[in-house]
């Protein structure tokens, strides 16, 4: 026997597929022929989850900075017990 060759994209079942298969065979097979659905509800989805990106990608910037922060701290501590050790020492 030889090996199967994938010739398309649709000949590969990802994991998410094969979910959706088990959630609702006839959804699958219509969405992987082309159709989507149409439903209110999957545009608020879409618009949560977009809102929810914005707000992690806002969170991610402020951890940036607060770690720039953190590490200026440190760095002006280490200067001030530096200093505080040459003027005990003098």
């Amino acid at each position: 026997m030889g090996k199967a060759k994938v010739t398309k994209k649709t000949d590969v079942l990802s994991a998410s597929e094969i979910g959706q298969y088990h959630y609702c065979s006839c959804a699958w097979m219509l969405q992987r022929c082309g159709y989507e659905p149409e439903s209110p509800a999957l545009v608020v989805g879409k618009q949560f989850h977009v809102a929810l990106g914005d707000t992690i990608d806002g969170f991610e910037k402020k951890i940036h900075y607060a770690r720039w922060v953190a590490i200026l701290g440190l760095f002006m501590l280490s200067v001030a017990v530096v200093l505080f050790f040459i003027e005990v020492v003098l």
